[in-house]
């Protein structure tokens, strides 16, 4: 939805299984346009657009693009944003690791975002800037080394050459946002400035980059870094980084006590990484792969508070802390302060929690189009705390 200061906030739909075109459409069929009925049934209707590569393809003929757009148009709905970050199968299966392939070092990766900006050219509204979310280049233990990273900065630029075409021929503004995420090659502030500094070396002295390269501010993922929104949100753009996009999303913070390790069993699943960044009383930080690594360590002598452990668990953000399980809502929360000291660092505000399928039971509600709703009534009241609003 619209909203003041020229905002735009919508839900991802990659909660929803999409693995080809016609199973995204009646997700949006089923699911969409449900949450629309319940938060915004006068006015127009962001969509928060996910497409794997198959669906892309679908999408891209010309009856079926035209058929969408007729589509939005019916419902009242528009396009503004794509999550291009998974490319294949992102539910009811291994994703892991697979989330990151191919990475930006095959042409794959390159001609599958490509294809999502030529769609967003034909679905975003005029005077409306459109952006895709993307992998972090790649996952660090794909060790691309330094001719892959080479390559990868190559293909980033060519999907800067394209979007600079795009915008040539339509007038529409493109920005690509890299999502930092832990593990990725790029996982927090410091490693995204390394790479901005590399792509500028690449070809000295063009701007383009700043205008259609930038970030993916993803909420839960900084927060897992331990890192500061107000802090690193100043950083970026003291660098002339462009913010892309605001991811936001929600994360489980614990100590990790015997009680609470049994409690996190619930959390295990085959699909998705949940990777546990812990943080000690000494400031030292240890990294584990996925939650099910962290939970073989043993459990430590006293009562375990001097240890934290953040684990990328997208939870709901309405989700209230108990004794055992706190959020990092408070980092949410500091992202929206920073938007509303400077409104002009995003337009774009994406609520992304898409663990509905493997939530354990305490965390679901009825559907999940009531879990929608009410993350929509809480990032709403947020926002309006903030002096922002629908419009």
């Amino acid at each position: 939805m619209k909203l003041t200061h020229g905002l735009h906030l919508a839900y991802c739909t990659n909660v929803h299984r999409g693995g080809d075109w016609p199973e995204t459409l009646a997700s949006l069929e089923k699911h969409t346009l449900a949450v629309r009925r319940r938060v915004a049934p006068d006015r127009p209707y962001a969509i928060g657009l996910r497409l794997s590569d198959l669906a892309s393809r679908q999408l891209a003929e010309p009856a079926t693009l035209r058929n969408f757009q007729a589509w939005l148009q019916r419902h009242n709905c528009y396009v503004f944003t794509v999550n291009g970050f998974p490319y294949g199968d992102f539910h009811g299966t291994r994703v892991k690791e697979k989330v990151s392939q191919p990475d930006w070092s095959s042409p794959d990766r390159l001609a599958y975002t490509n294809r999502l900006f030529d769609l967003l050219a034909e679905l975003t509204p005029p005077g409306v800037e459109a952006s895709v979310s993307t992998v972090p280049v790649s996952f660090k233990q794909f060790r691309l080394g330094e001719r892959g990273l080479r390559t990868a900065r190559e293909h980033l630029w060519r999907c800067v050459d394209h979007q600079e075409q795009l915008t040539r021929r339509t007038g529409k503004k493109f920005h690509l946002g890299l999502e930092p995420e832990p593990f990725g090659t790029v996982e927090n502030t410091a490693e995204f400035l390394t790479l901005f500094e590399q792509l500028e070396a690449d070809r000295p002295g063009d701007l383009r980059l700043r205008e259609h390269l930038g970030i993916n501010y993803d909420t839960c993922h900084f927060a897992l870094q331990y890192e500061q929104p107000a802090e690193a949100l100043h950083r970026l753009s003291r660098r002339g980084v462009k913010v892309s996009k605001l991811h936001l999303s929600n994360a489980l913070r614990v100590h990790p006590t015997a009680a609470v390790r049994d409690q996190l069993r619930a959390f295990v699943d085959d699909v998705y990484f949940h990777q546990v960044i812990e943080r000690r009383s000494d400031g030292e930080i240890v990294r584990y792969a996925d939650l099910d690594e962290a939970l073989t360590t043993p459990v430590a002598d006293g009562p375990q508070f001097d240890r934290e452990w953040r684990i990328h668990f997208h939870i709901p953000l309405h989700a209230p802390e108990t004794s055992a399980f706190g959020t990092t809502a408070d980092h949410l929360r500091g992202t929206l302060d920073v938007v509303k000291q400077h409104p002009s660092l995003c337009s774009h505000l994406e609520m992304e929690t898409y663990t509905w399928e493997v939530l354990p039971r305490e965390l679901k509600q009825p559907s999940v189009v009531d879990m929608l709703a009410s993350e929509y009534a809480w990032t709403l009241d947020e926002l309006a705390k903030r002096g922002i609003r629908p419009v």
